[in-house]
């Protein structure tokens, strides 16, 4: 082509694209006017193509450019207003070969600016590489996406194209180039990483709003329990929990004790005021609140040192229902499992009975405490004792 002028340069290009190996297998209204006669087109028909008809509107000029043309891929007719596909290059049908065959011939570039256009393409591949077709990559939108693929005539034209040197850059603008497999290895990961991405954000916000629930949940709790903390400290060795419950018995009604045996502090949760049940507690006793006849220390807990213990208490819990949930232990306790701390000898240690953290509507039950090896009828007669609190029943995880 190289005596040809620049716009035969472009007819030329224009419709041995039409009838190339590329689009002919795919254009059906070029291969229906191909069976009329014979594989003859008229040229005035070619001059419906839009793309062509940009180019020139004259039969002549059409004509004279193929005539220049050394591919050999079109046949001119004796007078003149026909062209058809040799009959040497049979149109290559379309089968997964013929798809196999594109994808090796193909090659992707991106990086183009979204102004360019198919002529700056065109003009950019000059001297690169003879390509069958040029695909510009659209959005929905029709809007060009600054990508492109080339299909190249064969496999190892294709090849030598990603071999140059001189194919890096556009117009300044850095380009990348792939063969089609690689870009699709390419795509494949990157769909992968997006989906991996994907789910990272979604847990990650998941998380956010059950922390923020959490916190929420944590603010109404030390709100509603506000004041009615109340600490102990003393010589308390032969103290259980159940006599927590017996000096408060009628001034207040506690709902967990946070206390080992053994310990010498601990601290009270009262359904109410913890203040109004101190007071109450010490005027019945004469002024002096003393524990088994043990001196104790009563210290209402306020502030930043009340939420603290709370919160303690309501971690305690939720870790607590954690580990016995799985194991079908009841929530409540049942017979050697007392609410709270506890240094007991019944089967679950310190920590099996506590009550358990469930969201805003936690609540703090403190069960009373087998304080050695009794059968369980012992134990109920001296839970009627005129002062322990009233037995409660033992409700089970499975609300039985």
């Amino acid at each position: 082509m190289a005596d040809m002028t620049p716009n035969e340069t472009k007819v030329v290009r224009q419709i041995e694209y039409y009838f190339g190996d590329h689009n002919l297998p795919r254009d059906k209204f070029l291969k229906q006017q191909m069976q009329l006669d014979d594989g003859w087109v008229k040229v005035s028909t070619m001059l419906q193509f839009n793309r062509l008809k940009s180019l020139t509107t004259d039969s002549n000029v059409i004509i004279e450019a193929l005539q220049k043309s050394k591919t050999g891929l079109l046949e001119i007719s004796e007078d003149k207003t026909k062209i058809r596909r040799s009959s040497d290059k049979p149109i290559p049908e379309l089968n997964e070969d013929y798809k196999d065959a594109m994808k090796n011939k193909s090659v992707y570039i991106k990086g183009f600016p979204l102004e360019t256009t198919l002529d700056e393409i065109l003009e950019w591949t000059n001297g690169k590489g003879q390509a069958e077709n040029i695909q510009m990559r659209r959005n929905l939108q029709r809007q060009f996406k600054g990508s492109v693929f080339l299909v190249f005539e064969t496999e190892d034209a294709a090849k030598a194209f990603l071999g140059r040197d001189d194919i890096k850059s556009f117009k300044d603008n850095e380009l990348l180039v792939l063969s089609r497999e690689a870009y699709h290895a390419k795509k494949a990961e990157d769909r992968k990483q997006h989906k991996a991405d994907y789910k990272a954000k979604a847990k990650h916000n998941k998380d956010e709003t059950q922390k923020q629930t959490e916190e929420k949940e944590m603010d109404l709790l030390l709100e509603e329990q506000t004041g009615c903390l109340l600490k102990f400290t003393g010589e308390l060795d032969q103290v259980s929990r159940e006599d927590f419950h017996t000096l408060f018995s009628g001034h207040g009604k506690i709902k967990w004790v946070d206390f080992t045996r053994g310990a010498k502090e601990g601290t009270l949760l009262f359904e109410g005021k913890a203040k109004e049940a101190l007071d109450k507690a010490t005027e019945a006793k004469g002024g002096t609140l003393q524990i088994k006849d043990n001196d104790v220390t009563w210290e209402l807990l306020e502030g930043d040192v009340e939420k603290d213990v709370l919160k303690k208490m309501i971690q305690a819990q939720q870790e607590s229902y954690t580990r016995t949930k799985g194991r079908g232990r009841e929530k409540f306790g049942g017979r050697g499992r007392g609410g709270g701390r506890r240094g007991g000898r019944g089967r679950g240690g310190r920590d099996q009975n506590r009550s358990h953290y469930q969201g805003k509507k936690t609540k703090f039950d403190s069960d009373n405490e087998d304080d050695g090896p009794s059968s369980p009828k012992k134990r109920a007669r001296e839970d009627t004792s005129a002062d322990a609190p009233a037995a409660k029943a033992v409700k089970a995880e499975n609300g039985s």
